[in-house]
C-alpha cells in the first residue's frame, strides 16, 4: 500500500515537472526536444493568426498540430521527470537517516573521558570522537580504537549488525549508522556535507551527474541529424511552391505542415529518452546499494570485458570447513572424528564449529556432558599453532601438522609417514591438513577445505558467454589456488598477489585494450583500484580503498562487482535498442508522410502510398499521433532497462537489429495506418 502510494506521488510530481521543464532555458538542455519547443510555439503562433485571416490550413488542424506538439513535449518532460522522482524519493529515504546529532568530541585520542559535546555539523576532518551503544555515528570516520557491532539499516537496508572495529579492512564507519553495542573512537574523515550520504543523494537526486562520454556522442549524432532535417524541411518551402508552380497545379507545403514533417523525421524518440535513461540507470545501481562516483564508472561497466575477484569472501564462503577425515591404518574414522571434535568443542572459529558438525552429520557424536569432570581446554595460539583438550586420561591436539609432529616427537611417540602422505594429499587439491593425536598416538588428518560459493560456477559461465574473462585474485599458493579456480570454474588466476602483482596484471590487460574491474577493500588494493577502470571499493574497507575507487559499494558484498557489470550493460543494451527503434522509426515515418505530401504536385507519387493513407492531413496527423504517443509507451523500458541477456556483443547487435530495428520499421506502418483509419471514421480528410 505505502509503494503504491510511493509510485501515485511520484506520478504527481513528475506530472508538475513537465510543466515546469516548459521553460526555453531548461528546454535548451535537450537540442533535440527544443526543435519540437520551437515547432510547438510557432504551430501555436500560427493558429493564433487564422483568427485575423492571415493563416493558411484550417483553424482546427494547425490547433491539433500545436496541441499534439506541446503533448509530444510534455511526455519528453515526464520521462525525465519521473526518472529524477524516483531519485528524489531514493534521497528522501537517505535524507530522514541523515541528522544533526549530539556528539563527544574527544581532545585526545588517549583519553577518553576528556571530551566536548558539539553538534555533528561542526566536526571537521581529523576531529576524534567517541561513540557509545545506541548512539548514532555523527559523520565518516575511521575506527582508531575499540570494536563494535554497527546497524547499517539506514544506508544498506540491511537489518543484521556489522561488526566495525580498528585496523585491518574493515574500519571505516557511515555517518547515520548507529552502535549496536560497545564503543569505537572514530578519526573524522569528512568536512561537512561531503559524507557519503551527501554525495549519494546529490547522485540519486541527478544534481551531480554530469552526461557520460556516450550519451554526448550520442546526443551530437543526434543532433547532427536534426540539423540535417531541419535543412530539408525548410528546402522544402520554396521547392514545392517552384514546383506547384512548375507542374501548373497542386498546393504548396505550408508552414504547419514542414514543422510536423521536421518533428516527425528528426530522431525525437531517442531525444526525449535519453535523459531518462541515464538517470534510471545510475537509479538502479543506486537501489542496487552501489554509490557511483560518475556516470563514466557505470558505462565502463558495460564494456568490461576482464574481471578481477578476491577469492576471499566472493568465490568462496570466506571461511574453511571441516570436509573429510582421513584415518591412518589401523584407526577408524569414527575414532579420528570423535577425538577431532573432542579438540574443537571450545574452538570458536568456523573451521572448529565445522569439526564439529561434520562428525556429528557422520556419525552422529553429539555434545559431551563435562560437569564434575576435570576437562580443560588448550586454546588455539600463534606460538603452538595447536588447540585441544585434557578430559579424563585422554590429552588430544589438533593443529598443524609441522606442529603436531614437532609435538608427538618431543612426547616420546611417533609420527607416521603415511600421515605425511595424507597432508601432501590434502595441500595438492587446495585443502588445509589439520593433525589430530591423542596420547602420543597420531589418529589421522582432518581435510579443511575452501567451500566454493554455490552458483558461482554458474555466474563464470554467463561471465564467459557475455565475452567477460574472470581472475581470481588470492593470496594462497599456486597449488591450492589451482585448485580452487578449477573448482569455481574461473577462467584464471593470480597466486600469492602482492599490491605490485595486481597493479601490473591490470596494466598489462589495459595495454592490450582490455576494459578491467576488481573489488577491494585494504589500502594494499588502493593502487590496484586506482588503476583499475571499474573500481569497486567495500564502504566496510579503508578509508585509501574507498579514495580510490570510481564506486562504493554500501553492502560490502565483493559479489556485487557481477551484479555493476549487469547493471552497466543493461544500460548500454537500453541506449543502443531505444536508439535502434528510434532510427527505425524516422526510416518509416519518411515513407508515410512524403509521398502523401507531394502527390498533389506530382500524382506519380501515389505510388509511393504504401499505406494507402487517406490525405495529407491524416498521414500527417496520424505520424504526429503516433510520434507522440511512442514517447509514453516506451517510458517504462527506458526506466526498467530492456531484459538483460548474457550474450557477445556481435550477438546482441544482431538481436537490438531483429528486435527493436525491425519492430521501428513495422510499429509506425501498423500504428499510422490504424490512426488513419480512426481520424478518416471520424469525418477527417
Amino acid at each position: 500500500m505505502k509503494q503504491e502510494e510511493n509510485q501515485k506521488s511520484i506520478y504527481m510530481d513528475a506530472t508538475k515537472q513537465s510543466f515546469r521543464k516548459l521553460a526555453p532555458r531548461t528546454q535548451l538542455k535537450n537540442p533535440v526536444m527544443f526543435v519540437v519547443y520551437l515547432g510547438a510555439v510557432l504551430t501555436t503562433i500560427l493558429y493564433g493568426l487564422t483568427f485575423i485571416n492571415i493563416g493558411d490550413e484550417a483553424r482546427w488542424y494547425t490547433f491539433v498540430i500545436a496541441l499534439v506538439l506541446w503533448f509530444t513535449v510534455l511526455f519528453a518532460n515526464f520521462a525525465e521527470a519521473i526518472a529524477e522522482g524516483r531519485g528524489r524519493a531514493q534521497a528522501n529515504s537517505l535524507r530522514s537517516a541523515r541528522k544533526d546529532v549530539v556528539t563527544r568530541k574527544l581532545k585526545s585520542a588517549d583519553n577518553h573521558e576528556d571530551f566536548t559535546e558539539v553538534l555533528s555539523n561542526t566536526l571537521k576532518k581529523g576531529d576524534i570522537v567517541i561513540v557509545e551503544a545506541g548512539e548514532q555515528v555523527p559523520m565518516d570516520g575511521e575506527v582508531i580504537f575499540g570494536a563494535a557491532s554497527v546497524d547499517e539499516s539506514a544506508i544498506t537496508g540491511e537489518s543484521a549488525p556489522v561488526i566495525r572495529e580498528s585496523g585491518g579492512d574493515r574500519s571505516a564507519v557511515t555517518g547515520g549508522t548507529t552502535l549496536v553495542s560497545d564503543s569505537l573512537v572514530i578519526q573524522i574523515t569528512t568536512e561537512a556535507g561531503e559524507s557519503f550520504l551527501d554525495k549519494m543523494i546529490a547522485m540519486v537526486e541527478g544534481a551531480a551527474r554530469k552526461k557520460t562520454p556516450n550519451e554526448v556522442a550520442l546526443q551530437i549524432l543526434l543532433v547532427t541529424l536534426t540539423i540535417i532535417f531541419l535543412a530539408v524541411s525548410v528546402t522544402l518551402l520554396p521547392f514545392s511552391d517552384f514546383s506547384s508552380r512548375l507542374a501548373g497545379g497542386g498546393s504548396a507545403v505550408s508552414v504547419t505542415n514542414v514543422v510536423a514533417l521536421l518533428v516527425c523525421l528528426a530522431p525525437t524518440t531517442i531525444g526525449a529518452l535519453l535523459s531518462s535513461i541515464g538517470i534510471a540507470g545510475m537509479s538502479r545501481l543506486n537501489k542496487a546499494n552501489v554509490l557511483a562516483m560518475s556516470g563514466r564508472a557505470i558505462e565502463a561497466a558495460g564494456d568490461v570485458d576482464v574481471l578481477l575477484l578476491d577469492k576471499t569472501g566472493t568465490i568462496t564462503l570466506g571461511n574453511r570447513r571441516a570436509s573429510e577425515f582421513l584415518p591412518v591404518t589401523g584407526v577408524s574414522e569414527r575414532e579420528l572424528a570423535d577425538a577431532a571434535q573432542l579438540s574443537s568443542l571450545a574452538d570458536e572459529t568456523a573451521e572448529g564449529r565445522s569439526i564439529v558438525i561434520l562428525a556429528k552429520e557422520r556419525f552422529d557424536i553429539r555434545g559431551r556432558d563435562f560437569s564434575g569432570t576435570q576437562a580443560e581446554f588448550i586454546p588455539f595460539t600463534a606460538k603452538t599453532r595447536m588447540s585441544g583438550i585434557d578430559y579424563a586420561d585422554d590429552t588430544i591436539r589438533k593443529g598443524a601438522a609441522d606442529a603436531v609432529k614437532k609435538y608427538v616427537e618431543e612426547m616420546g611417540g611417533t609420527y607416521p609417514d603415511e600421515c605425511d602422505t595424507l597432508v601432501s594429499k590434502v595441500a595438492n587439491v587446495g585443502g588445509t591438513p589439520l593433525v589430530v593425536v591423542k596420547n602420543k598416538q597420531v589418529l589421522g588428518v582432518i581435510f579443511l577445505k575452501d567451500i566454493v560459493k554455490n552458483g558461482v560456477k554458474e555466474r563464470f559461465v554467463d561471465l564467459r558467454k557475455m565475452g567477460i574473462k574472470t581472475i581470481m585474485i588470492t593470496g594462497d599458493n599456486p597449488m591450492t589456488a589451482a585448485a580452487i579456480a578449477a573448482e569455481a570454474g574461473v577462467d584464471d588466476f593470480l597466486a600469492e598477489a602482492t599490491p605490485e602483482a595486481k597493479l601490473d596484471l591490470i596494466r598489462s590487460y589495459q595495454k592490450e585494450g582490455h576494459l578491467v574491474a576488481m573489488t577491494g577493500d585494504g589500502t594494499n588494493d588502493a593502487p590496484a583500484l586506482a588503476q583499475a577502470d571499474v573500481a569497486v571499493a567495500m564502504n566496510s574497507g579503508t578509508q585509501a580503498a574507498k579514495e580510490a575507487g570510481n564506486m562504493v559499494d554500501l553492502d560490502s558484498s565483493p559479489t556485487k562487482l557481477i551484479d555493476i557489470v549487469r547493471i552497466g550493460k543493461q544500460l548500454l543494451m537500453t541506449r543502443g535498442a531505444l536508439t535502434t527503434f528510434s532510427v527505425a522509426n524516422d526510416i518509416a515515418k519518411y515513407f508515410a508522410i512524403i509521398p502523401v505530401l507531394f502527390y498533389g504536385i506530382y500524382p506519380e507519387l501515389a505510388a509511393l502510398n504504401v499505406m494507402d493513407l487517406t490525405s495529407p492531413k491524416t498521414a500527417i496527423l496520424s505520424a504526429i499521433i503516433y510520434n507522440a504517443l511512442i514517447i509514453i509507451f516506451l517510458i517504462p523500458l527506458s526506466l526498467k532497462g530492456v531484459k538483460y541477456t548474457e550474450m557477445p556483443a556481435q550477438k546482441l547487435l544482431g538481436r537490438n537489429l531483429l528486435i527493436y530495428g525491425l519492430g521501428g520499421l513495422v510499429a509506425p506502418f501498423i500504428a499510422i495506418k490504424l490512426i488513419d483509419l480512426i481520424l478518416t471514421f471520424m469525418g477527417i480528410s
